[in-house]
């Protein structure tokens, strides 16, 4: 198995054969190594070691087989996108959702297996808005704007994941099957840097690629558009906050609903002619002012991008519950994790070993700390001084 692994981790830091093998230091070849990859020779116990020491593994997990099986339902990039790079990102979405999917089985996530995968017959576009309607009554999401689409597919274990790439990458739509062929995950991919309301559209953009069965007489792209624009500004509520038809809009209405529907400028005018609302002169006369404001690539009230926090909240929660070393969580969050932690079974067993000097002296030291932080915190001043609050 170590073919696979060590081609996917590989590919998902971005790094040739060439630049790997320099890397170690040079003890093995980009010729063996591409030897490895292709399962023609097997890594000596001190290339392996120095393999897992590279990319920050354990050598057993270059031995382990793929947990999951990854599958792109859809992958939205520019065909001017390197090779290498496109590579990249390939790797680095298998590998980042399986870790995640090890990770929900090891804090005994509900199962994802429920996830409508694919559920939503598509035969022509009008199908579209049923099935937004459909998923956000299965959701429970109410008629109202959704106020963090990251949290509305985090919560379905869909995995949110933002990578460093070039603008020639839009997207990716990624299942993850266990051997039972069951549906173990899911990730919707975008880039990082973009505005808050296009990464909004971009990942329902992309959610629907999931959830879509889209039909060869419709248009795949178009379809999921649709879906995401669908899913963020629903067609009644739209019907009811602007009207069913409009002949003038004015800049300040369009910002404040922009700010109501976490939507871009471009992709509401678009949503308005499609529903009808607006027709299509006036939606073209709106591009032609979009473009001489310059508002194509940079709209006014740019919202802040929503930040995934998945992985920050159940790292931490077994790291408190002592699944997880402060050491592994930090490496899993890629920063130091600050404040103590309460004793682990084996640390505590660690300390009933020592002498009854060894934990005297350990215990008085923790005191002092204790007392140091009390005497900096201002509260605790008040309440040695006497001024208690009443409530």
């Amino acid at each position: 198995m170590i073919s696979q692994r060590l081609k996917q981790l590989r590919q998902a830091r971005g790094l040739s054969l060439e630049a790997l093998a320099a890397a170690m230091g040079g003890i093995v070849t980009k010729q063996a190594l591409s030897k490895y990859e292709q399962g023609k020779a097997r890594p000596s116990p001190v290339v392996l070691n120095k393999l897992a020491e590279t990319f920050s593994v354990k050598a057993a997990h270059l031995w382990s087989k793929p947990t999951v099986h990854v599958q792109f339902i859809a992958y939205r990039k520019l065909s001017g996108l390197p090779q290498k790079e496109q590579a990249k990102v390939e790797g680095l979405v298998r590998h980042t959702l399986e870790e995640r999917i090890c990770f929900q089985e090891l804090t005994q996530q509900p199962t994802a297996a429920d996830l409508p995968i694919q559920a939503c017959r598509v035969d022509q576009l009008e199908d579209v808005e049923r099935a937004a309607e459909s998923i956000r009554k299965q959701w429970s999401l109410g008629r109202d704007p959704i106020a963090s689409v990251v949290g509305v597919l985090e919560g379905r274990l869909i995995h949110v994941l933002q990578i460093d790439v070039g603008r020639k990458f839009d997207g990716i739509a990624a299942v993850a099957y266990d051997d039972s062929k069951h549906v173990a995950g899911a990730a919707v991919v975008t880039r990082r840097g973009v505005a808050g309301e296009r990464q909004r559209l971009n990942l329902t953009h992309e959610l629907g690629h999931l959830v879509l069965n889209i039909s060869k007489r419709v248009d795949e792209e178009k379809a999921a558009f649709r879906f995401g624009a669908a899913f963020l500004a629903p067609a009644e509520l739209m019907y009811q906050e602007i009207g069913a038809k409009r002949a003038f809009i004015l800049p300040e209405e369009l910002l404040l609903l922009k700010r109501r529907f976490g939507m871009s400028l471009q992709a509401l005018l678009y949503r308005l002619r499609d529903l009808g609302i607006i027709t299509e002169s006036y939606y073209k006369k709106w591009c032609v002012d979009i473009n001489r404001l310059g508002w194509r690539t940079r709209e006014p009230g740019e919202m802040t991008p929503e930040q995934p926090q998945w992985l920050r909240q159940h790292v931490l929660r077994a790291l408190a519950e002592g699944m997880v070393t402060r050491e592994e969580a930090e490496k899993k969050l890629g920063e130091a994790i600050e404040g103590s932690l309460p004793l682990s079974l084996i640390e505590r067993r660690a300390f009933m070993k020592l002498s009854l000097e060894e934990r005297r002296k350990m215990l008085a030291e923790q005191a002092e700390k204790m007392m140091d932080h009390y005497k900096q915190d201002s509260e605790w001043k008040d309440l040695q001084a006497g001024d208690l609050v009443e409530y």
